[in-house]
């Protein structure tokens, strides 16, 4: 049977970055180790400094054993979001059409048309 797991955003992660309130990524997933940070075998300055961003070289430069990573499971909460993100797009209702929008913006195309008007002045007067 599936199971679904919670996704995070960095942005996210990276608030859950104090003693009280503290969440690691590893291989891209999310695990909130705020109670093991006593029990770390390394102290909880090793854990702290590893929040809100991707501590997976670190893990695994430490050579964990395989208990370690058993032991992880535990407090495995979720995965890190790696869609893409999509801006949102803008939708127009009947009293705010595309038309009335574009005329906000009138002052550039007036400008452009009085420096011509006022260059095909000068010119003429040249001549």
């Amino acid at each position: 049977m599936p199971v679904i797991t919670k996704l995070y955003s960095w942005k996210e992660v990276s608030k859950h970055n104090t003693s009280d309130d503290c969440w690691i990524v590893v291989d891209g997933k999310v695990y909130d180790v705020t109670k093991y940070l006593d029990d770390h075998p390394g102290g909880d300055d090793v854990l702290l400094s590893a929040t809100g961003k991707d501590s997976t070289e670190e893990f695994e430069d430490a050579g964990h054993s395989k208990s370690a990573r058993e032991l992880m499971q535990e407090y495995f909460i979720g995965e890190i979001d790696s869609s893409p993100i999509i801006p949102e797009l803008k939708i127009f209702t009947k009293e705010q059409t595309f038309t009335s929008n574009v005329s906000k913006f009138w002052a550039l195309p007036a400008a452009i048309i009085g420096v011509s008007i006022v260059a095909g002045i000068l010119y003429a007067r040249k001549k």
